[in-house]
């Protein structure tokens, strides 16, 4: 299975409709087996069971479900809503692809769908009592995975659509991408520094963003016609047909091409980025929650001082040395320079909290922190976005606060 194949399928099995498709599917093979399983029981045993009652069952699932789906939907649509206000509209991708969120609406409405298949069969008159009993255990299995839902819709309730629950499904999609990340730093390819001379440049016929590369199939494609590939691009960063998506360096002779075609249906573009293939963008998504928070009208410092002390935890897993393994020797991928993750987060949020002394001593001790949990990899890093820091709230704090600042600035340029 192709990277790119394994990744749609992945996208299509976050949708509501998959699992209540599996729901209908259940229901039409319950109306189809029935019948089959009907005779092997013993005579009679249906009707003492009281097999009469399924259809009674099944109507009131059919009339309750379908408005248990209207409301939970209501306020699906309400938390994203309220997400897109208070939070960012960014996050409102990872409410959508919330698992809870997604099985329990899909078990509402499958069971719809399955009492609905249910009743049409019953009515259809070709069903004995034995065949309506098998039909009565699938609607009690049915009902029991309803009440299950019910619990766990009513306790992710509580929590769905808040500040902190969208705050930490970002972190986590960040963290899933940086340790992705991390632990392929070139996606399985070589590190590349750019293209070699005589290489050719392709330029991909779509504009948007890179949202995710296939890999294998470019390096299927490099070993068919003996070229190496350099990307020129990582997933996030915005294409158009006048910038080079990849370059094709020969390195054997032949009159073999590349399918150009081919090679950029390697490259998936989108018209938004994704947190999959993307770890800054987890990042760039918590720093717009934390602007967010400092503008006037929300004036939340908290919460951006809470988005430093998260993007401190998701840094520092980049300190951590780590095997790299090299699955596509055709294929040379740009390096995620930690001098970008760190200005994704730190010069907003210094800009947006210039005139908060509360959020520009935690701003320093997070450059701090990072710099000493790792000085060869954020230390001259933290130190420019330190002093830039300090000189964009230095005419805005008082001395008292100035001089406090100045001694965690002074503690930054001694690291490393």
């Amino acid at each position: 299975m192709s990277s790119r194949l394994r990744w749609f399928i992945v996208r299509i099995s976050q949708k509501i409709w998959v699992v209540a498709a599996l729901y209908t599917v259940m229901g039409i093979g319950t109306a189809f087996v029935a019948p089959l399983i009907g005779p092997m029981l013993p005579d009679g045993l249906g009707d003492k069971l009281g097999s009469g009652a399924v259809e009674a069952v099944l109507s009131v699932l059919a009339s309750s479900m379908l408005s248990v789906v209207t409301f939970s939907l209501g306020i699906m649509v309400s938390a994203f809503t309220a997400a897109s206000g208070s939070v960012t509209p960014r996050a409102t991708q990872l409410l959508k692809s919330d698992r809870t969120t997604q099985r329990v609406l899909s078990t509402f409405l499958g069971s719809f769908l399955f009492s609905l298949i249910g009743i049409i069969a019953l009515n259809a008159g070709f069903y004995s009592d034995n065949d309506r009993l098998v039909l009565f255990v699938a609607t009690i299995l049915v009902v029991v995975i309803i009440v299950i839902a019910i619990l766990r819709w009513i306790a992710h309730l509580t929590v769905f659509g808040l500040m902190d629950d969208s705050i930490r499904k970002v972190e986590e999609a960040a963290r899933s991408a940086l340790d992705h990340r991390l632990d392929t730093p070139f996606l399985g390819g070589h590190e590349g520094s750019g293209p070699p001379p005589g290489a050719r440049a392709l330029h991909h016929d779509q504009i948007g963003y890179l949202v995710h590369v296939d890999m294998p199939a470019l390096q299927a494609m490099a070993d068919d016609a003996g070229v190496d590939i350099h990307l020129a691009a990582l997933p996030g960063r915005f294409l158009h047909p006048g910038l080079p998506a990849l370059w094709i360096a020969r390195q054997t002779a032949s009159d073999q091409e590349p399918d150009d075609e081919a090679l950029c249906k390697a490259l998936t573009v989108a018209e938004s980025r994704t947190y999959d293939q993307d770890p800054r963008f987890g990042l760039t998504v918590l720093t717009e929650i934390a602007e967010r928070a400092l503008s006037p009208a929300v004036n939340d410092p908290g919460t951006a001082i809470d988005i430093l002390g998260r993007s401190v935890r998701l840094l520092s897993a980049c300190a951590d040395a780590r095997e790299v393994a090299l699955d596509f020797p055709r294929v040379w991928v740009p390096a995620l320079a930690v001098e970008d993750l760190l200005d994704d987060v730190f010069p907003p949020i210094a800009r947006d909290g210039s005139a908060i002394f509360a959020v520009q001593m935690r701003l320093q001790k997070s450059l701090l922190a990072l710099a000493q949990i790792a000085p060869d990899r954020f230390a001259a890093s933290a130190r420019r976005h330190s002093a830039e820091a300090m000189a964009r709230c230095r005419d805005q704090m008082l001395p008292s606060e100035r001089e406090r600042l100045n001694a965690v600035v002074e503690a930054i340029q001694t690291v490393g």
